[in-house]
């Protein structure tokens, strides 16, 4: 059975939703549908590209995941089909599958099919879902648009370590409203070497690194390495984000003791 996954920033209050899901069934009713996320922040392909980077690795070989979001084509951002490690992506080359990928995906198709419908605002009903379908069915991306070699890049910003100070930034804030930050479990120790340290961010100061959010109380701030092995700053059973002003690119710094 065929899984076609959605992410996108429709929200749930309109039938943009609901049109491509019943689009789909149309075509294909045997088809399992599995919605990622209708609640990113409109036209963010930041968002997007981390939701979709951090789950799509959980679905079998074979998932087509849609990127509905900023979806109208021009000649810079033309309508792609990518496949890489067994799994299909269709959505506009907006950057954001260079953000979700960490190498240049296995095979990159520029889509060039028809679409039903003389409007070109409803892409990911329009024409996102025939190409999913045509995947689905098992037939040849080839025949979907032309072979592409690269895709658009955008560059996201990386930790930078200078002496004993690594500088980092948050790049995404969850419902619960915890901090994720872009520094690595892994920099973390190739700088640390057993020195000790401070996490620091918005007059604040974290010295220590637990294990789950339960390791400190009710209200206190407490800094884990995530399922994503990355840095995030929480509270326990409270709103770190608004609590302690903390927003998307905002800095994180770590100083080690020399």
């Amino acid at each position: 059975m065929p899984i076609i996954t959605l992410t996108s920033d429709w929200g749930l209050k309109d039938h943009y939703l609901g049109a491509v899901k019943g689009t789909i069934l149309s075509y294909l009713p045997e088809v399992r549908i599995i919605d990622i996320s209708h609640n990113i922040n409109p036209f963010d392909v930041e968002q997007a590209a981390f939701v979709l980077k951090n789950s799509y690795k959980s679905f079998p070989k074979g998932t087509i995941h849609i990127i509905g979001l900023s979806t109208e084509e021009s000649d810079k951002y033309p309508h792609t089909i990518i496949c890489h490690e067994g799994h299909y992506f269709i959505g506009t080359d907006t950057g954001v599958f260079s953000m979700i990928f960490e190498k240049t995906p296995d095979e990159i198709y520029e889509l060039d099919i028809p679409q039903d419908s003389d409007h070109f605002t409803f892409s990911s009903r329009d024409r996102f879902v025939k190409a999913a379908v045509h995947i689905a069915k098992g037939k040849k991306l080839e025949e979907l648009g032309n072979k592409k070699k690269s895709i658009n890049k955008k560059i996201l910003f990386r930790p930078v370590v200078d002496n004993n100070l690594i500088k980092g930034l948050v790049i995404y804030v969850d419902e619960y409203e915890n901090i994720i930050t872009n520094i690595s479990e892994k920099l973390f120790r190739e700088v640390r070497k057993n020195k000790k340290f401070s996490i620091m961010f918005r007059g604040e100061s974290v010295k220590k690194v637990y294990s789950s959010y339960n390791d400190v109380s009710v209200g206190e701030i407490v800094a884990i390495f995530n399922s994503m092995d990355l840095l995030e700053i929480a509270m326990n059973q409270g709103k770190a984000s608004s609590l302690l002003g903390l927003s998307v690119d905002d800095s994180v710094m770590i100083e080690f003791e020399e």
